[in-house]
C-alpha cells in the first residue's frame, strides 16, 4: 500500500543504456532505497529514477526506457503489485510520467489502488485536465455499478490524502459525464457522509442529466442547504428542467423568487425560460417574458432575441419574426449567422405555400428605403428556397443603391448557387467577393471546391485554391478535404496520395481530417496495409488519432475478416485515451456474428453495455441475426422483446431479419406474426419486407399463399418492387406455368420497370432447364423486340438446348444470329 508521509520532491532520471548491465552502476543506490535484492528488476529501475545523473531531464529517461531491450522484457514480467512498490519510492511526478508510459505504450493494466494513487498526485499538483482525462478512463474500463467499489477503495487507503476531497468529486463528475447517474448519485451520498462538499461543476452536471426527472428538485434542494452558490448556469439548469417536464408555473414563480434575492436579475434564466415555452408553442408567453427583461432594467442578448425569432419562424409568423431582427439591429445588436439561418429556414417553411415571396414583397413595399439588414435577410431566405434568381435580383438592386453585400450575404448566395449546381457562377462570384475587400471563408471556398470536383473539374478546384491559400501559407485544412475527396472519386488513388503527400510534408498542415479520409478510401478499395501505414505515420508526427480514425480501421479490418487485429484495435483505442461509440462496438459484433462466432458477439456486447455505452437498434439487430443464425429464433425474439423493454423501437431491418430467418426455418406462420406486430406497432412493412416474404413462400413454402399475397398488394395499391414481380416469375417458371409467367412479365413492364438481359436471362434459362423451348424462344424474340440485346451466355444455352432437342432450323437461325452479333456459336 502506498505511504501517507509527504514525499520527497525528485526528478526523474534517464537510463543510459538499453541493456541490463546498465542497471548495475546505480544498484547500491537502489539497494539502499529498497527492499528488494541489489539485482533486482525493481531496485534496479527504482534506482534509475533516484540515481542517474541525467535524473533531472523527464524526455531522455523517458525515451531510454521505450527503446530499452531490457527494460521491455523485464516489465513484461512485472505484476501490478511490482510496480505499485516502484510508485511508492520514487518521486510524484516521476510515479505519473511512469504510469501513464506504462498504460499508454506498453499497454500496461494497473492495478485500481495505483490508478487512484495517480488521480491523487494529478489532484496534487492541479492538472485537472489530465486528472478528468485519466478517471474517465478508470470509469469506462470498470463500467456501470462500479462506484460502491471506487468508494470503497478510497476510504479504505486514501483517507487523509490532502487532495482526496478532489478525486471524490472529481469521480462524482465523471460518473455523471458518462451518463452513470446512478454511481454518481452513490459517490454523491458517501461524500455527504464524509464532509465532502461537491463543487458547483458536479452539481451542475447531475442537473443536466437529470433535468427530465423529479431527482432534479432534490438534487438542486441539496445543492441549497450544503452546496456551494449555484451559479447563473445553475438556475439555468434547473429552469430547464422544469420547463421539460411542463412545469411552467413552477418555473415562473422560480424565476420570481431568484430575481427577488439576486443584485442583479438573470438573463440567462429569462432565456432559458423563453426557450422552454417556445419549445412547447407558447411564443406569447416567451413575448411577455421578453417585455419583462426591461422591466427588470436588463438588455436582451443576441440568444434572447434569436430565441424569439426562431418560435416565431416555426409558428408561421415570418413577418413578425423579421420585425424582431430590426428591432436587434435598431438595438445595437448586430445580427450574427445564427439569425440569418433562424430566417432563411423560417423562409423555407413557408416557401412551399409562396408565403416567402409574399412576405418579402411586403417588407420591400412597407420600408421607403431597405437598408444592408433588409436585403441580407430577404437573400438568404430566398437561396434558402432555392429561388437563386431572386436573391440575384435583390442583389443588382442593392448594388444600384450603393449598398455592398456582407459576407453573409455572398454566403447564401454561394450556398444556393452550389446547390442548384451552378458552380461556374458560384467561381464568379467567389472571384468577385475577393476583389470587393471582402476575404472568403474557408466554409465559401469549400463549398465551391467541393461543387468543382463533383463536376470532375479537380484540376480547376486546386488551381483555385493554390491561388486562395497556398501563397498566404494557410495552416488550414478545411479547403483541401473536398479536393483529396474528390481527386479519389474522379482521378486516381495515386494522384490522391500525392497531393495529400504535399500538404503533409510541407509541414504547414498536420490534421488527422486528412489522414482519416485517406485512411477510410484505402480502407473502402480493401488496401488496409497503406491504411494502417498511414495511421503509423500519423503517430509518428505526435498527431493523437481519433475515434473516426480507429472505427475506420476496425471496420476495414473486419471487412478483411481479420476479427483478432480488429479485436486488439478495440484494446488500443482504451491506450490513447480513445473512447469507443456504439459504432466500434456494433462493427466487431457484426464481423464476428457473419463468421458464427456468437460467444464472442456477447462478450462484446456485455463488455460495451458495462463501460456505459447503451446499445441502439443497430447493436440489437446485429445480435438477432447472430441468433438466427445459429438457429435460435426464440431467442432472438426475446432479443426484440428486450429492446422494446428498453425504450427502444425496432425499425424495419430488425423484423426483416427475424422475418427472413422464420422464413429460411419454414415457420410461415410466425413470420406473418411478426409482419403483424410491425403494423400494430406502426412500423410500416417496407418492399424488403414483402419481397422476404414472397421470396419465402415460393421457396421454401408454397407458391398459391405467394401470389394471394401478391394480389392483396396489389389491390391495397401497395407499390411493389421489381425483386416482387421477378420472384414469382422465376417461381413460375420453375413450375412450368408459363402462361402465368407471361402475365406477371408483361405486368412488370407496363408497371414501368426496365426490363433487363438478367431478367430474361432468369425466364430462358429454366424454361430450358424443363424444355420448353417453344417459350424459352417466344422469351427470347420478345427481348429482341424490345432492343434488349442477348450476351454469349444467353445463347449459347439456347442454342444447345435446341441442338438437343433437335430443332434444327431453330437452331439453325440461333447460330446465324451469334454469328451475327460476334459471338462463338462453339
Amino acid at each position: 500500500m502506498f505511504r501517507l508521509t509527504t514525499r520527497r520532491r525528485r526528478l526523474l532520471s534517464p537510463l543510459l543504456f538499453t541493456t541490463s548491465p546498465a542497471f548495475c552502476s546505480i544498484s547500491a543506490a537502489a539497494a539502499a532505497v529498497t527492499d528488494f535484492p541489489q539485482n533486482d528488476a525493481v531496485s534496479q529501475i527504482i534506482g534509475h529514477f533516484i540515481s542517474s545523473p541525467f535524473r533531472y531531464s523527464h524526455k531522455l529517461l523517458l525515451n531510454s526506457l521505450r527503446n530499452s531491450n531490457w527494460f521491455r522484457k523485464e516489465v513484461s514480467k512485472l505484476g501490478p503489485s511490482e510496480i505499485d512498490s516502484i510508485f511508492d519510492k520514487i518521486s510524484s511526478q516521476s510515479a505519473i510520467e511512469f504510469f501513464f508510459l506504462l498504460q499508454n505504450e506498453f499497454g500496461f493494466k494497473h492495478s485500481q489502488s495505483s490508478q487512484f494513487f495517480i488521480a491523487h498526485l494529478l489532484a496534487e499538483k492541479r492538472r485537472y485536465r489530465a486528472l478528468l482525462c485519466h478517471m474517465r478512463m478508470v470509469v469506462q474500463e470498470q463500467g456501470s455499478g462500479s462506484a460502491p467499489l471506487f468508494c470503497e477503495l478510497l476510504l479504505k487507503s486514501f483517507r487523509g490524502w490532502g487532495s482526496n476531497h478532489v478525486v471524490w468529486d472529481m469521480l462524482a463528475f465523471v460518473y455523471s459525464r458518462t451518463a452513470m447517474v446512478h454511481d454518481a448519485l452513490v459517490v454523491l451520498s458517501k461524500m455527504k457522509d464524509l464532509n465532502i462538499r461537491p463543487s458547483i461543476m458536479t452539481y451542475n452536471s447531475l442537473l443536466h442529466n437529470l433535468r427530465e426527472t423529479d431527482i432534479v428538485w432534490d438534487i438542486y434542494s441539496e445543492l441549497e442547504d450544503n452546496g456551494p452558490q449555484p451559479s447563473e448556469y445553475t438556475n439555468s439548469i434547473f429552469l430547464d428542467g422544469l420547463c421539460r417536464q411542463s412545469l411552467f408555473l413552477e418555473a415562473i414563480n422560480f424565476l420570481r423568487e431568484m430575481n427577488k434575492e439576486m443584485a442583479e436579475p438573470c438573463v440567462v434564466c429569462f432565456n432559458t425560460l423563453m426557450s422552454g415555452f417556445c419549445r412547447k408553442g407558447f411564443i406569447g408567453i416567451s413575448k411577455s417574458l421578453f417585455g419583462m427583461m426591461f422591466k427588470y432594467g436588463l438588455s436582451p442578448d443576441r440568444y434572447s432575441y434569436n430565441i424569439l425569432i426562431h418560435g416565431l419562424c416555426v409558428s408561421g409568423s415570418l413577418e413578425e419574426a423579421l420585425a424582431f431582427a430590426i428591432d436587434m439591429d435598431k438595438h445595437g445588436l448586430d445580427p450574427d449567422q445564427v439569425t440569418y439561418n433562424i430566417l432563411a429556414k423560417g423562409f423555407c417553411l413557408l416557401g412551399t405555400t409562396g408565403g416567402g415571396w409574399k412576405v418579402s414583397k411586403k417588407i420591400l413595399q412597407s420600408e421607403a428605403d431597405p437598408d444592408l439588414l433588409t436585403y441580407t435577410i430577404l437573400i438568404c431566405g430566398h437561396c434558402q428556397t432555392g429561388n437563386v434568381e431572386e436573391g440575384y435580383r435583390l442583389r443588382e438592386e442593392m448594388m444600384s443603391k450603393g449598398l455592398k453585400l456582407n459576407d453573409i450575404s455572398y454566403h447564401a448566395l454561394l450556398s444556393g448557387l452550389c446547390r442548384n449546381g451552378q458552380i461556374n457562377e458560384a467561381v464568379c462570384l467567389l472571384s468577385e467577393l475577393s476583389t470587393d475587400r471582402l476575404k472568403p471563408d474557408l466554409f465559401m471556398c469549400s463549398m465551391v471546391f467541393h461543387g468543382l470536383c463533383k463536376l470532375g473539374e479537380v484540376e480547376k478546384a486546386i488551381h483555385l485554391c493554390k491561388d486562395m491559400f497556398f501563397k498566404e501559407n494557410y495552416q488550414n485544412s478545411f479547403p483541401h478535404r473536398s479536393i483529396l475527396i474528390g481527386l479519389w472519386e474522379k482521378r486516381t488513388m495515386f494522384e490522391a496520395r500525392s497531393y495529400f503527400n504535399t500538404l503533409t510534408k510541407s509541414g504547414l498542415i498536420q490534421d488527422v481530417v486528412l489522414y482519416n479520409i485517406m485512411i477510410d478510401r484505402y480502407i473502402k478499395v480493401g488496401n488496409v496495409a497503406d491504411a494502417v501505414g498511414l495511421y503509423e505515420n500519423l503517430l509518428e508526427k505526435g498527431i493523437p488519432p481519433t475515434v473516426v480514425t480507429f472505427n475506420t480501421l476496425i471496420n476495414g479490418l473486419c471487412k478483411a475478416r481479420k476479427l483478432a487485429q480488429a479485436r486488439k484495435w478495440l484494446d488500443d483505442m482504451k491506450m490513447h485515451n480513445v473512447v469507443p461509440t456504439i459504432v466500434t462496438y456494433t462493427t466487431i459484433m457484426d464481423a464476428f456474428c457473419e463468421v458464427g462466432s456468437l460467444e464472442a458477439t456477447f462478450e462484446l456486447f456485455e463488455e460495451m453495455v458495462k463501460s456505459g455505452i447503451e446499445p441502439n437498434q443497430v447493436t440489437y439487430t446485429v445480435l438477432m441475426k447472430g441468433l438466427c443464425k445459429r438457429g435460435k429464433l426464440e431467442e432472438s425474439v426475446a432479443i426484440l422483446q428486450n429492446m422494446l423493454a428498453n425504450g427502444l423501437s425496432p425499425d424495419q431491418t430488425s423484423y426483416n431479419a427475424l422475418i427472413q430467418c422464420f422464413c429460411k426455418a419454414r415457420n410461415f406462420e410466425r413470420a406473418f406474426q411478426l409482419h403483424d406486430e410491425m403494423v400494430q406497432l406502426n412500423i410500416m412493412p417496407n418492399n424488403v419486407t414483402y419481397n422476404i416474404l414472397i421470396n419465402g413462400l415460393c421457396v421454401y413454402g408454397d407458391l398459391i399463399v405467394a401470389e394471394k399475397l401478391f394480389c392483396d398488394l396489389q389491390g391495397q395499391n401497395f407499390k411493389l418492387s421489381k425483386v416482387a414481380f421477378t420472384t414469382l416469375i422465376k417461381a413460375n417458371c420453375a413450375k412450368g406455368d408459363v402462361e402465368k409467367a407471361m402475365v406477371l412479365f408483361r405486368q412488370m413492364d407496363e408497371t414501368g420497370f426496365v426490363i433487363s438481359l438478367k431478367d430474361y436471362s432468369a425466364v430462358i434459362n429454366r424454361l430450358c432447364k424443363r424444355s420448353l423451348l417453344n417459350d424459352a424462344m417466344a422469351f427470347f424474340r420478345m427481348m429482341l423486340v424490345g432492343g434488349v440485346a442477348p450476351d454469349q451466355q444467353i445463347c449459347s444455352v439456347i442454342h444447345y438446348s435446341l441442338h438437343q432437342a433437335g430443332y434444327v432450323i431453330a437452331e439453325f437461325q440461333v447460330y446465324v444470329l451469334m454469328i451475327k452479333f460476334g459471338f462463338d456459336p462453339g
